[in-house]
């Protein structure tokens, strides 16, 4: 009786935190994932720099200084579209992350709806079965009402009527 108790608390518990630990697991993917993206685009970012100043070392003369301004002039077009796609790519992983989230609180929500009304039923037959022990236990309890056992009609009359009288 008693593992059948812990079992169930065990299986309740576990079903309670389920929904949080999918939660954080959720979370942390998707934090793990933005993180990956911002570092290489960092990355990427950092390199383009390192580039510019190396070019720009690298100038010597009036014709050195053109090309790298022409140079430069290119590297910011490449510089925001990569930041355009880069925004894009985030946006992208926010709305999957919504998605994601949306559906794992519809499917919590549904569990609950279920928990509550396996619940609701659970009360109801252990309410249901209560009664019925209880009527069962009032049957025994007054047993099969026999002759001896019953008050005599005439005599209960009689001494009402004779208390009356006096």
């Amino acid at each position: 009786m008693q593992d059948k108790m812990f079992d169930n608390f065990n299986e309740q518990t576990r079903q309670f935190f389920e929904p949080m630990r999918k939660l954080n697991s959720l979370m942390l993917d998707n934090m793990e994932k933005m993180s990956q993206y911002q570092m290489e685009s960092m990355k990427r970012y950092s390199q383009l720099g390192t580039e510019r100043m190396r070019d720009a070392t690298e100038i010597s003369d009036s014709e050195g200084l053109r090309d790298f301004s022409t140079r430069q002039a290119d590297m910011l077009n490449e510089l925001s579209s990569q930041m355009l796609e880069d925004a894009r790519a985030m946006s992208e992983m926010s709305l999957e992350f919504k998605g994601e989230l949306e559906a794992l609180f519809a499917e919590s929500g549904q569990q609950l709806a279920d928990q509550a009304s396996k619940a609701t039923e659970q009360a109801t037959q252990a309410t249901q079965e209560a009664a019925q022990r209880v009527t069962k236990a009032a049957e025994q309890a007054s047993g099969p009402a026999t002759e001896a056992t019953k008050p005599a009609g005439g005599a209960a009359k009689a001494s009402s009527s004779s208390t009356r009288k006096r």
